[in-house]
């Protein structure tokens, strides 16, 4: 930075020594042996007291916010439903569905085997007694809150290993300490204290890494590399939201890695050899050993769970028949042909029905039917739902079973028609076929072809035998190769607002899926229904890890459904609204997950703040005015634009969403927020160095081999007006936790006035009567 393109005023700073290369450039650079000692200074026994003495505090702290009263209320709070009832199928070994990976629910079973618990209490409502259930709900919420208390020093602990003065590191962390979100959210049988927690340990753990940069390969290097990797393995086998944790650390890798491959970088080029050796270790640890470890924690779930149980009809047969006691491979029955059968949508649980009412001659957007039998979806046990499976050749197949890949034909008992598609539209989707019944004379004459349907088993293999419940299948047809399909929309009032039944041309979709769900022909003294002892099967783990993951992001992506309490993204960071966890109207309390509406408020205004600094800065550049020193100007856009990174990547992503969404999802944005508000604490009342680093200088070659603590870098600096702000904020942001209190920990109970005082924002809180 030239001294005429200035217009700081800097200080005299004095010159420690020139090495032989800074002399050739008139460039100061600080020895060695003189940083050496600058660092064994600070790492006497009472270097950075006041650091130690205040994350010590802050701790204990965080400790009593996080576990004061977590027996109250006594009784099944919102999302513990959810949670609780998995931590009980983990202890009782039988095998649910979720949306979210394993890890999180893992550590609350093992807190749950580690008191003696044996899952008999399935959460089932929300208000449902714990103490009546003797259920250990103290030792669940303690797993939440123990890591909500220990993300608070590692805030802390972020701040300090990226050199912040002390003031800084008080506020960050105190803006999640008093935070009324982080605490509601951590005292609960809930998920997101693990994801928190596990993202910020990925900044702590990056940050300390990247610390080390000038000494590559060496152990603690490679310490910091695999432990950020394997906090980002934490952080994704928790919630899959967690892959925003890999895209901030990846995008400061790429970076970094970019910064690698420059020739002409102060501490020499490298060879591509080198850089490829720092490329594989980064790919290694923050990838393969984040998956490795993602790979792991599903092995423990199937481990677990080994019985049948709810979460069995989201699986295929195969995959069921790696549980005990699973119902529908027990029951499941040989189909033959002339059997009368019951056929269930496996997604919407319609079954394939007929009656003799008529499709329209038109539809309401003017297209034209066959006006032949209605063909619909229908909910419930019904005559109309009995077909007659027929085989397409005339040959003599009585008694004979049904095998996959076999061409059939369904008979409607009822009405005495065949099962027919064709080409003409459906009343719904005008690229599907239609599907209707015709009579069995059309059907045996020139429509022939056009009865003729596959059966097809999922996953079946050739000649496999066609069973019922079990045998889950695609029903195609046979000339024109669309399979049969349903979906949730009714139809209007002339089909007595039944599911809509059609030919889907897409047919490797997962919602063409049938199964036989019951023979109602068969004979109660068949001895096809003679039960023999099934055993377990295996199935590769990898395949059983495919399955589940499809299932798990289809089920995800599927929660568009809306909810009273659900928001959109631009409502979290100004706290527009919160989400009633728990009311109890004869004692008038309340749970309400709300954050501290002053803390969320300051730190979404300063990184407005932050992004018009940067803009302010680029634009003075641009104009030739420089009005930042060079340390100054690298923390801004390296530091603080790492924790700005951070969340702009666990925000924005949202806005792409089409899922349910709610406030909790903001809280590891919160956390960066927070980080972004402590480092422009100091950039604002700070900070004028006493020396300026000359390796950030522009010509150095020289790179400092030691890490300096703020201490040093900011030797004599006068800190009272960042003292001075830190206290106002710190006061601010404690009056704030201080007065929502009772709504973060549901006591003490609050009278209409007092609630009518809280509602800032309309909050919809809730008004005991």
């Amino acid at each position: 930075m030239s001294a005429q393109g200035s217009v700081r005023k800097r200080k005299d700073v004095p010159v420690l020594s020139k090495s032989k290369d800074a002399s050739a450039t008139g460039i100061a650079a600080p020895r060695d042996d003189e940083l050496d000692a600058l660092v064994k200074a600070n790492k006497g026994p009472g270097a950075e007291w006041d650091y130690r003495l205040a994350i010590t505090v802050i701790t204990v702290l965080a400790f009593v916010t996080r576990f004061w009263g977590i027996s109250h209320p006594n009784e099944v709070v919102f999302d513990e439903v959810h949670f609780g009832k998995f931590a009980s199928y983990y202890l009782e070994r039988t095998y649910f569905f979720d949306v979210h990976p394993p890890f999180g629910k893992l550590l609350f079973a093992l807190m749950g085997w580690f008191v003696g618990y044996d899952g008999h209490f399935h959460f089932e409502n929300i208000g449902d007694s714990y103490i009546n259930n003797k259920v250990p709900y103290v030792a669940f919420r303690a797993m939440p809150a123990l890591l909500g208390a220990l993300t608070v020093p590692v805030v802390f602990d972020i701040m300090w290993e990226s050199g912040y003065t002390l003031p800084a590191c008080i506020v960050s962390a105190c803006l999640v300490l008093f935070d009324n979100a982080h605490i509601g959210q951590t005292r609960l049988i809930l998920l997101d204290a693990t994801l928190v927690f596990a993202m910020a340990c990925s900044l702590l753990c990056y940050i300390k890494f990247y610390k080390l940069r000038h000494a590559p390969f060496g152990r603690k290097w490679w310490k910091w590399l695999l432990l950020t990797g394997f906090a980002l393995s934490c952080v994704i086998s928790t919630k899959y939201v967690g892959l925003f944790a890999f895209v901030t650390i990846g995008s400061a890798v790429a970076i970094d890695l970019w910064d690698l491959l420059n020739v002409n970088r102060r501490q020499g080029a490298l060879d591509l050899a080198d850089f490829a050796k720092h490329f594989a270790a980064r790919a290694t640890a923050l990838i393969i050993v984040p998956f490795l470890f993602y790979l792991f924690w599903f092995q423990v779930h199937f481990v677990i769970l080994n019985k049948s149980g709810p979460g069995d009809d989201f699986m295929s047969p195969e995959f069921q028949e790696t549980l005990s006691d699973n119902m529908m491979t027990a029951n499941a029955v040989t189909i033959n042909y002339f059997d009368s059968i019951q056929i269930k949508h496996k997604e919407t649980s319609g079954f394939l029905h007929s009656h003799p009412d008529k499709y329209p001659l038109r539809y309401d957007d003017g297209r034209v039917s066959s006006q032949g039998q209605q063909v619909t979806g229908y909910p419930y046990a019904d005559a109309n739902n009995h077909w007659q499976i027929l085989p397409a050749s005339g040959e003599e197949v009585q008694g004979r079973v049904v095998k996959n890949n076999d061409i059939v034909r369904l008979r409607h008992v009822v009405t005495n028609g065949v099962l027919l598609s064709h080409d003409v539209a459906s009343p719904y989707y005008p690229t599907n076929q239609e599907f209707t019944v015709i009579n069995m004379e059309e059907g045996n004459g020139d429509r022939f072809n056009d009865t003729l349907f596959e059966i097809r088993i999922e996953n079946g293999k050739p000649h496999q035998e066609f069973k019922s419940l079990s045998g889950q299948f695609k029903l195609l047809h046979f000339p024109s190769k669309v399979a049969m399909w349903t979906h949730t929309t009714p139809l209007p009032d002339w089909a007595y607002k039944q599911q809509e039944i059609n030919g889907n041309k897409n047919l490797g979709q997962s919602s063409n899926i049938w199964f036989v769900d019951e023979i109602p022909s068969i004979p109660k003294d068949s001895e096809r229904l003679v039960k023999t002892e099934r055993k377990v099967k295996g199935v590769p783990f990898l395949k059983k890890w495919f399955e589940l993951q499809r299932a798990m992001f289809f089920h995800n992506n599927a929660l568009t459904s809306s909810h009273p309490y659900a928001s959109e993204p631009f409502v979290w960071p100004f706290l527009l609204r919160g989400v009633s966890f728990w009311t109890q109207n004869d004692t008038r309390q309340q749970i309400y997950f709300l954050g501290n509406p002053l803390g969320w408020w300051l730190a979404s205004s300063l990184l407005a703040v932050y992004a018009g600094i940067i803009a302010a800065d680029q634009l003075s550049l641009r104009r030739g005015v420089d009005a930042l020193d060079q340390r100054t100007r690298s923390r801004l856009y390296n530091s603080t634009g790492f924790f700005f990174l951070a969340w702009a990547m666990h925000y924005l992503p949202f806005y792409l969403m089409g899922r349910q969404l709610f406030l909790h999802h903001y809280l590891p944005a919160h956390l960066a927020s927070a980080l972004v508000t402590g480092a422009l604490l100091e950039f604002i009342f700070n900070v004028e160095p006493v020396h300026d680093d000359p390796a950030l200088a522009k010509g150095s070659k020289q790179a400092p081999r030691k890490h300096l603590p703020a201490r040093e870098k900011l030797a004599g600096q006068n800190l009272l007006l960042s003292w001075a702000a830190a206290g106002v904020v710190i006061s601010i942001v404690i009056g704030g936790w201080y007065f929502f209190l009772p709504l973060t920990y549901g006591y003490p109970g609050l009278d209409v006035a007092q609630v009518q005082a809280r509602k800032w924002l309309g909050y919809d809180l809730h008004f005991a009567k």
